[in-house]
């Protein structure tokens, strides 16, 4: 009798547990009591039986949580179930929502033949003190030093630049639309090879001119293709858009750079200011590049929202 009450009880997760509140972890927040889940504000859906076995594993970050306790406290044991399916199942929704992989887990940590154990960091949010936001309206403060921007309710702030967050499209586009400015420049000068050559010989002599188509012709050839992945790998939205972006910034780079060169290829057509001015805007591109991928797919961020 007393083995069918302990049972039962421990299957009352549903109701509010002492000490359960607000958590934050990344870009999520979690609330334990009413069982949501957000990424930025915007509520991610997850079962009723996963946000339990993720509630038991961000109240003890950093310690394994064992497939036996996760058994004993959501599982009834009289309930005729496949308990390792249902707790694989529950594990796998759990890393869906969080953008997460079993492989190179940011969150959700396999412990092989034991357990689970939550890896990310995990800050327990101050609750709203409902007497005073009764009594007085609402106001918005100015962020302290050295106040955490991301609690601030009036904006959204990148946990690593400390900035807004704008609208992922906004950036993806920004991000597409210099992929196919570098493909035009990549395509016309392949075409137009012959026309580079002129100018290069108009003001180099021979050698340095043949070297400039030569080196035209071997950075396009091998851009158009990094260029072609990066365009639909952010149309897409490829979730490791950004770590694999941070991996070919050391080819992309150089590769800008000789490019930011070729207004003045133009000088004669366009002038020697404005050759100038793009030279420096285009400079600066593959940083601008790296900063909206950093917007659009935060490092330790899971699966983008749209």
């Amino acid at each position: 009798m007393n083995g069918k009450l302990t049972a039962a009880s421990s299957m009352t997760t549903s109701e509010p547990t002492a000490g359960r509140g607000r958590v934050r972890f990344g870009l999520f927040h979690a609330d334990l009591r009413a069982g949501e889940l957000r990424k930025n504000g915007n509520r991610i859906r997850l079962q009723e039986q996963p946000f339990q076995v993720l509630t038991l594993l961000l109240e003890r970050p950093g310690d394994i949580v064992t497939r036996e306790e996760l058994r004993e406290k959501l599982w009834s044991a009289d309930t005729f179930v496949d308990f390792d399916h249902s707790l694989n199942t529950a594990i796998n929704k759990i890393r869906e929502a969080l953008g997460d992989s079993a492989s190179n887990p940011r969150f959700v940590e396999t412990i092989a033949r034991r357990g689970y154990r939550f890896i990310a960091p995990v800050q327990q949010e101050k609750e709203p003190d409902p007497a005073s936001s009764e009594s007085r309206p609402a106001e918005i403060q100015p962020p302290q030093t050295g106040q955490d921007l991301e609690e601030l309710p009036q904006a959204r702030f990148h946990p690593e630049l400390e900035v807004p967050i704008p609208h992922r499209a906004i950036t993806r586009s920004l991000f597409i639309l210099i992929q196919i400015m570098y493909l035009v420049f990549y395509l016309v000068a392949v075409f137009h090879w012959e026309g580079v050559d002129q100018v290069a010989n108009s003001f180099m002599p021979g050698w340095a001119a043949l070297a400039i188509v030569v080196t035209v012709w071997l950075t396009a050839l091998g851009g158009i293709p990094v260029r072609l992945y990066l365009l639909n790998a952010a149309a897409f939205d490829h979730r490791r858009l950004g770590e694999n972006f941070g991996r070919l910034f050391l080819i992309i780079l150089p590769l800008d750079q000789l490019w930011a060169a070729a207004p003045f290829l133009l000088a004669h057509r366009i002038g020697a200011g404005a050759a100038f001015a793009a030279t420096a805007a285009l400079l600066y591109m593959p940083f601008s590049e790296r900063t909206l991928i950093r917007l659009a797919y935060p490092q330790g961020a899971a699966s983008p929202q749209k």
